[in-house]
């Protein structure tokens, strides 16, 4: 089910009406810099209204550009022109101030419940219509725990990754062949794919089976090694166009 980083979903799914709940957690993206990825979060909490409150609470002192209720409602909290705060310390490839590169979109789910019908079909009418926009691919969909393996686990293994890529909405590497297992190589295999922020084996193998193996458990084995080939593949971050 390999999907070319350049190419772009057509969308499927119409876009209800977007809420406006204006959040004042928000700046300007540093450098002049445009959003070339968007950030998938789970909210863990109790409900959407807990959530957005939390988010549009200068207290807290995060944000993200959109909220999608379990509902399937949509409320931007943040103008995308903006750098919203959901991203804190993490990296992608060379991309180290992820926020002002990135769109940000939290997901009301529990971390522990499957993720609604509707949540996800309100995500897959969203998404083409910021694709579009920007002009990011379906690589630059990422979790958060991708660019912050060390310290986040959302969107989590009840996130259906596949279903986004039969979409052309994010990506998912062929099986390819299985390889001999090798700490290093898969470090540098998932570092070339993007997830650059660390070298703990345990975090990093915990962060990608999250996402290309949930279920998965053990030790490092040859069925991860040939996913993160396949990743570095074809999905290989290109440094030349990131800005750190």
């Amino acid at each position: 089910m390999r999907l070319e980083p350049g190419a772009f979903p057509a969308g499927g799914a119409q876009l209800t009406p977007i809420i406006e709940r204006p959040s004042p957690n928000f700046g300007g993206r540093r450098d002049n810099a445009q959003p070339s990825l968007i950030v998938l979060h789970y909210t863990a909490m109790a409900s959407a209204r807990d959530a957005c409150e939390w988010l549009c609470n200068p207290a807290s002192e995060v944000s993200a550009h959109y909220l999608i209720a379990e509902n399937g409602d949509v409320l931007r909290l943040v103008a995308e022109e903006n750098r919203a705060w959901h991203a804190g310390a993490g990296r992608w490839g060379a991309i180290s101030d992820v926020n002002s590169h990135s769109i940000g979109i939290e997901l009301d789910n529990d971390g522990s419940s499957p993720f609604s019908a509707s949540l996800m079909d309100a995500l897959e009418a969203l998404l083409p219509d910021i694709m579009g926009r920007w002009g990011i691919g379906p690589a630059g969909v990422i979790g958060h725990s991708d660019m912050a393996p060390h310290r986040k686990i959302d969107p989590g293994p009840r996130f259906d990754w596949r279903r986004l890529a039969r979409q052309g909405l994010a990506i998912w590497p062929d099986a390819g062949k299985a390889q001999a297992v090798d700490e290093k190589r898969f470090i540098a295999d998932l570092a070339s794919f993007g997830m650059t922020t660390i070298t703990d084996i345990q975090k990093l193998l915990s962060a990608f089976r999250s996402r290309f193996r949930p279920g998965a458990r053990g030790p490092l084995e040859p069925a991860d090694m040939a996913l993160a080939a396949e990743l570095a593949a074809h999905f290989s971050v290109d440094a030349s166009r990131t800005k750190a």
